[in-house]
Formats: C-alpha cells, sequence, structure tokens
C-alpha cells in the first residue's frame, strides 16, 4: 500500500516542487515505487521531468473532472525509476468546475484509490496558493504533508496561515490531517540567517523537523532546464547529497529501510568521500532519536 504525501506551502520560491522531483528520484533510486501527481496548473513538475504541458493530452485535470481513471494519463520514466500524472494548462479551469460538483474537495484521494497497491510512495506537488486544487491534495493526504521552508526570513511569515489551514481541513473536511516533516531548503550554512531561521521552525514545529537540509546550489537550480532530477544531472553535487539524506531519513522514518540497510548506504558515502565522519556519526545519532 502506497504512502501518500502531499508537498504543500502557499508560499512560492521554496523549493516544494524542486522537492517533490528530488525526493522522488531519490526514493526511486532506494527501490521504491514512485509515482509523482503534478497538481499545480503552471505544470512545473511536468515541465521538470521533460514533458511539454502543452502537449498533455490527459492528466490531472482529467483524472479530477472525472472524464479519465486515474491509470491511464499516467507517464513512466524507466531511467528517472519514476512515474508521473502530468498536468496541463487546462487544470486552471478545475477551480471553476469543481465549485459545482459533488465531493469537490476529495476527489483527488477517491481518485488515488485504484493505484494505491501499484506504489510505495505517492507524492503529490501543490499549487503555491490555498486553492480548492490544494484542499484536494491536502484531503488526498493519507499519510501526511511535507512542507518545504527556504531558509530565509520572508518563508516564516506565512508558515502560521498555512498551519490554520491545515487545522481548519483537519476540523472539517480529514480529522486525520498530519504534518509529516518540514524540510528546510535553500540553506546557506555561511551565513547565520539560516541557522536562525531553521531554529525558529524548530521551535514552531518541534520534533517535525527533518535533520537532513538542502543547500542553496546552483546545480539543483540548473537540473529542471534539462528536465532531469539532480540525481541524473549532478548526483555529485552538495544539493543531491542533501536529497539523498533526506530520502534516507524519510525511509527510515516510515520504516522502509531499517538501520543496518541505512548504515550501509551512509558506508558508502563515506567510502566516497561524500560525507565526512561528523556527518556520518551525527546522522546516525539523529536516526536514534527519531527510533525513541
Amino acid at each position: 500500500m502506497a504512502i501518500v504525501y502531499t508537498l504543500v506551502n502557499q508560499k512560492g520560491g521554496v523549493g516544494k516542487t524542486t522537492s517533490a522531483i528530488n525526493l522522488g528520484a531519490y526514493l526511486g533510486y532506494y527501490g521504491q515505487k514512485v509515482l509523482l501527481i503534478d497538481l499545480d496548473p503552471q505544470a512545473n513538475a511536468t515541465s521538470c521531468l521533460g514533458i511539454n504541458k502543452h502537449d498533455v493530452k490527459a492528466g490531472t485535470y482529467e483524472v479530477l473532472i472525472g472524464t479519465k481513471g486515474i491509470a491511464e494519463p499516467i507517464l513512466h520514466n524507466p531511467r528517472f525509476k519514476m512515474s508521473l500524472l502530468p498536468s496541463s494548462p487546462a487544470l486552471a479551469g478545475a477551480e471553476v468546475e469543481l465549485v459545482e460538483m459533488d465531493e469537490r474537495h476529495g476527489r483527488m484521494r477517491k481518485a488515488l484509490v485504484p493505484v494505491l497497491d501499484r506504489y510505495d510512495y505517492i507524492l503529490i506537488d501543490c499549487p503555491p496558493s490555498l486553492s480548492l486544487l490544494t484542499l484536494n491534495g491536502l484531503v488526498a493526504a493519507l499519510d501526511g504533508v511535507l512542507i518545504p521552508v527556504q531558509c530565509e526570513y520572508l518563508a516564516l511569515e506565512g508558515i502560521g496561515q498555512l498551519v490554520q489551514t491545515l487545522g481548519k481541513v483537519r476540523n472539517s473536511l480529514f480529522t486525520e490531517l498530519e504534518i509529516r516533516g518540514v524540510m528546510m531548503t535553500m540553506e546557506d550554512k555561511r551565513t547565520r540567517l539560516s541557522h536562525d531561521v531553521i531554529s525558529e521552525v524548530q521551535k514552531f514545529f518541534p520534533n517535525q523537523v527533518f535533520h537532513a537540509t538542502i543547500p542553496r546550489n546552483i546545480r539543483v537550480a540548473e537540473a529542471p532546464s534539462f528536465g532531469q532530477p539532480i540525481l541524473f544531472y549532478d548526483e555529485n553535487s552538495s544539493g543531491a547529497l542533501g536529497y539523498q539524506m533526506l530520502a534516507l531519513e524519510l525511509l527510515y522514518g516510515d520504516e522502509r529501510l531499517d538501520k543496518e540497510q541505512i548504515t550501509q548506504q551512509l558506508d558508502g558515502l563515506k567510502a566516497q568521500g561524500r560525507i565526512d565522519d561528523e556527518r556520518y556519526k551525527t546522522f546516525l545519532i539523529d536516526l536514534g532519536k527519531l527510533s525513541q
């Protein structure tokens, strides 16, 4: 049965789509069957995986309004080891059409049912707004939401509003909605600001912030223009390592990999010179805290 996470933050530019793509790629790298759902009319996830959004003949829009079942429009990329339910500009019209439909908030959740046993992970990439499409993504988040937060001061401003929205959804639409974790993105270890922002977010979300952080990295920014996740564009970059460590942490927390398997992966990274002794030991200590 698939673990379903929705990536959400109403603030744009926090690395939400980038994280959905790259986390999905690394989950696939570690043997998981992954489906990425592009629930954004801008179709950035679709474009970043090398698909022209204007050529999409069927995708999220058709699934939401009910003219297609979810299995038919799914595209599979064997190289990336990841499947995609693509988006297109037509999805913008769904906002208006869904208003008149029955169960308008739960249509994506209902649509997922036929494929829940085909994947290990389903990642839903929401638009950067608190819209009806985002509400569909939240109601479909069977195992929680992943919240990317940029390591900059302004990124903190929208967190309170997002938490209020999650509370309203929990109270009226999906009582079991949970926050799976907060991902800190675009970290710059050279600045005190990044450290301060992470500390503030940890206070706001105690025990819910992932220990692995995503550094600000030009290679991660370049990869979408080549239609590739960072794993395939430059697996030796610091950004790739950030997403790799995040995937390992998520897999351990979800009990998809045990500590021995995680240690084997870390041993490999250490042997390659990708991580030093301090990071190796710190990561294992942090994983130990997760299991307590």
